[in-house]
């Protein structure tokens, strides 16, 4: 099918007010966001979406897990759609950007394509995931999980938030029904997936990149560990009788921090990002504790070698200072690496507009990391004001999201095509 590119005209203006539009539905006074899976804002941002969706003329659904998508039907039916798409669920006082660009910028880039007259032979679709971020139920990524079968129907049953709930009754609260077994998609369902998405790093800004090209996303294995040894009075406890967890705590943070520093790559991270002392007292002995681990890389290999030299260390530490050690795993998810020819369409849509991509890899994980488990995947990255995001002063300036939206809609067409 022929096809003149030119035609694609990304409308910037309405797309940043429709990003502003969209962080009001939040819990958090502005300019935080906060939007917590199936709570009011969350239901409210969900009914905006679906109302510009209308408005487009575009087709939609939702799954028993209120995973939402949005299609711009292709001109053979027969043929699996290509995909896109993010999240619009944000963390407790964190910003309008993250998950956001690739939604509403995806709706956007499917808009374009449609006042375009271009005619995609394959269906496009927009994929907006149920909670991408952890925070209501413990476990990121729920919907794109779901979708690709790395969570089953019991698993997901299983789940209770921090008020009790479970997640039966809460997505029934929200109006979601029917059975938990049918959400895995089916082979060749997607032909391919492109998510949309801030860098979240400072990388693009301080280059003076303009669009980064995701060729890997690492992926974290997430620990809890538990300490148990012997509390007591700060005073009165002797030095040599104690069993203080978190003194073998300090050690255990610093061998974290030691097997990401040795272990020979920039991509390998580590990070104890949570303790839970009790009593929690200045004036007595800590009795129990709680760890929670992130190890992360692009190659598995080389990130479970660091959850191995972990955890033989807080096993040897544990047994010198006689305190009782529990390992508990939350996942262990595979890194993934982008299709090449999906890549290869994204770089013919830079060329197209005479931009040169930055390749990187991509050290936070998103829905693409389960979507590859479902088609060819790859991510485009725009800059972000000094790399921050989760925080509320996150910004991607409006022709950076303008630029990616424009390179994403070419870049879908080029694999409808």
């Amino acid at each position: 099918m022929s096809q003149n590119p030119a035609k694609i005209q990304i409308d910037s203006k309405r797309l940043s007010v429709e990003l502003e539009h969209l962080a009001t539905f939040s819990d958090a006074p502005a300019p935080a966001v906060t939007r917590i899976l199936w709570t009011q804002a969350d239901q409210g941002a969900r009914a905006y979406l679906k109302s510009l969706s209308d408005a487009a003329g575009f087709k939609w659904r939702e799954d028993a897990l209120g995973n939402t998508f949005i299609r711009l039907e292709g001109t053979d039916s027969s043929l699996s759609a290509v995909a896109t798409g993010s999240h619009i669920d944000a963390i407790p006082f964190s910003g309008r950007f993250d998950g956001t660009v690739g939604v509403l910028g995806g709706l956007e880039a499917l808009r374009a394509v449609q006042n375009s007259g271009l005619k995609p032979r394959r269906s496009l679709e927009l994929i907006v995931f149920t909670a991408e971020e952890p925070t209501r139920f413990g476990v990121g990524c729920l919907g794109s999980r779901a979708m690709s079968g790395a969570l089953d129907a019991a698993k997901l049953e299983s789940y209770t938030d921090g008020d009790g709930v479970n997640l039966n009754d809460a997505r029934a609260a929200a109006g979601y029904s029917g059975s938990l077994e049918g959400l895995v998609l089916p082979e060749g369902f997607y032909h391919a997936f492109v998510e949309l998405h801030i860098e979240q790093g400072p990388l693009l800004e301080a280059e003076g990149q303009g669009i980064g090209l995701v060729t890997a996303i690492a992926a974290p294995a997430s620990l809890i560990l538990k300490l148990e040894g012997e509390g007591g009075h700060a005073g009165a406890m002797l030095m040599s009788l104690r069993r203080d967890v978190l003194v073998a705590a300090a050690e255990i943070v610093l061998e974290v921090e030691r097997a990401a520093l040795f272990a020979g790559s920039e991509d390998s991270v580590a990070t104890v990002g949570r303790i839970l002392n009790h009593p929690n007292n200045i004036n007595a002995v800590p009795s129990s504790l709680e760890l929670g681990l992130d190890i992360r890389d692009i190659d598995a290999l080389r990130r479970d070698g660091m959850v191995a030299q972990t955890l033989e260390a807080a096993h040897e530490i544990c047994t010198r200072r006689k305190i009782a050690l529990e390992v508990g795993w939350l996942n262990q998810d595979p890194p993934a690496r982008s299709s090449e020819w999906v890549l290869a369409a994204a770089r013919a849509a830079c060329l197209e507009l005479g931009i040169s991509p930055r390749e990187m890899v991509s050290r936070a994980y998103h829905d693409s990391l389960f979507m590859a488990r479902v088609c060819p995947m790859a991510m485009i990255f725009i800059p972000c004001f000094k790399g921050y995001s989760h925080r509320p002063d996150e910004f991607s300036a409006e022709a950076d999201i303008g630029c990616g939206v424009e390179i994403l809609a070419r870049t879908l067409l080029k694999l409808a095509n």
